[in-house]
């Protein structure tokens, strides 16, 4: 009878939680619609306005050294002042933004669309720690992987929508010269762009601290992420990860348009199938991850390792499409499980930090890594793809390392459900305490892994379910 009262009390904030993680991953949605549509065009619009390899190269780096340098300050502030809202609304604002605005660049500006294109990086540098913070708030009462796995699909979902807008559009209106073509692509976007800010603010009204969907551990184990030796070294094999891996499409998008085996009206549907791609392999290691930990970091990786031998050193269609789709599994864990290993491995009241110190260094060496790229391009493909890949290895056993050794010195964070208010800010009756087991602790599972939160599908997407909590 108690276990079953216990049960029962429990739900509320559970359905609370899934209701927010389902209303954040419908944000994620429509803001990868803007970018990611934009991303399938960008390096193909920098080569057209006349910016040559190294520096389209250099650019992507630099994007991601800055908005990563940034994130480390914005997640640290966010900590400090709980206003993870504050950031997660103004970055999301310059984020969205930004893309209609490379409508107005005139043509040979590559100059004004570099500058554009920094300022999405910008944005995404200020929302991007205290957002992924309050998701991991509430994905610590679903599970911590396949509630990131989930918000990594409708992710993907508006990652493979945003490209095929982009191609129906350029179908619709193929008798425009090609410079018209990228303007009306990126006026479409603004539609993504004003539905995602809307669905983003009534998340805002309706769920005001969503901090309060979890609790620090009870136990005084606890240790700061800076001193948890799983952590360094779970961030020096993502630093070698990023090294060999290319996370932004600029360079490849810009090598498939000068390869010429694809028309360039058709190059989007080719980053839409890499984006679907990201999408099942971020639910198949999300959920792999909450029953095999750091272990599914490790097989995505190797798997992974061998995309630039397909995509830069064979011209053939079939090598592409099997390249992009190993750089494919390789975004995908990136953006799912990578978001779990924080979440695990660090404290509540540090996670925007933890979060931002890891896409510092994570940024660091991913400009020092596409540098290195770029010049290579230009140099020798296959000394490209034998660096790509060596490091890419390399960082694939240092997570094999690092799930041995959280695996030794593991403990269970255990985090009460009771809540003397929950995160939508109301004052509910008194709940029985009951304590979960989250991280990586072993629990009874049922077979082929843990049961999705698809079976609470009928409540999150039920439209009254946001008036009513």
């Amino acid at each position: 009878m108690k276990e079953q009262s216990k049960k029962k009390n429990s739900k509320p904030i559970i359905r609370a939680s899934m209701a927010f993680i389902v209303l954040m991953a419908v944000v994620s949605m429509f803001s990868d619609m803007v970018h990611e549509g934009a991303n399938s065009i960008i390096g193909a619009f920098e080569s057209f306005l006349g910016a040559p390899a190294l520096v389209i190269s250099i650019v992507g780096g630099a994007g991601t050294l800055i908005g990563c340098s940034l994130r480390f300050v914005t997640g640290y502030f966010a900590d400090k002042t709980k206003h993870y809202w504050t950031f997660t609304i103004i970055g999301y604002a310059i984020d969205l933004v930004s893309v209609p605005l490379l409508a107005c660049v005139p043509n040979g500006g590559w100059g004004l669309a570099v500058t554009f294109i920094l300022m999405e990086r910008v944005g995404k540098a200020i929302k991007k720690p205290a957002k992924d913070s309050i998701v991991s708030f509430a994905a610590t009462q679903n599970g911590v992987g396949k509630s990131f796995a989930f918000g990594e699909l409708l992710d993907q979902i508006g990652a493979f929508i945003g490209p095929m807008i982009l191609t129906l559009t350029y179908m619709i209106r193929s008798d425009l010269p090609q410079y018209e073509k990228y303007t009306l692509g990126f006026l479409v976007l603004l539609i993504p762009c004003v539905i995602c800010l809307i669905v983003l603010l009534l998340a805002f009204f309706k769920f005001r601290h969503p901090d309060r969907f979890e609790k620090d551990p009870s136990d005084g184990n606890a240790r700061s992420f800076l001193k948890n030796s799983a952590f360094i070294l779970f961030l020096f094999a993502s630093a070698m990860l990023a090294i060999g891996f290319l996370d932004s499409f600029s360079l490849i998008n810009s090598h498939l348009y000068l390869l010429g085996l694809v028309p360039g009206d058709y190059l989007p549907l080719l980053y839409s199938y890499a984006m679907f791609i990201d999408a099942l392999s971020a639910v198949v290691f999300g959920l792999l991850y909450d029953k095999k930990g750091f272990l599914s970091i490790a097989i995505a990786t190797f798997m992974t390792a061998g995309y630039s031998f397909f995509i830069f050193l064979i011209p053939k269609l079939w090598s592409i499409f099997v390249g992009l789709t190993m750089w494919g599994i390789g975004m995908g864990a990136e953006e799912s499980v990578m978001k779990s290993g924080i979440t695990t491995l660090s404290m509540k009241n540090e996670r925007a930090s933890a979060f931002g110190f890891y896409e510092l260094v994570y940024g660091l060496f991913s400009f020092a890594g596409s540098g290195l790229i770029g010049w290579l391009y230009g140099v020798s493909m296959l000394s490209l793809c034998i660096v790509s890949s060596a490091f890419i290895i390399f960082s694939a056993i240092l997570y094999l390392i690092s799930d041995i050794n959280n695996r030794k010195h593991a403990n269970p964070k255990t985090i009460s459900k009771s809540e003397s208010s929950i995160a939508i800010g109301d004052s509910p009756k008194s709940r029985s305490d009951q304590n979960i087991t989250t991280g990586l602790a072993k629990k009874k599972r049922k077979p082929f892994g843990i049961k999705f939160p698809f079976h609470k599908a009928r409540y999150c997407l039920n439209p009254f379910t946001y008036l009513t909590i």
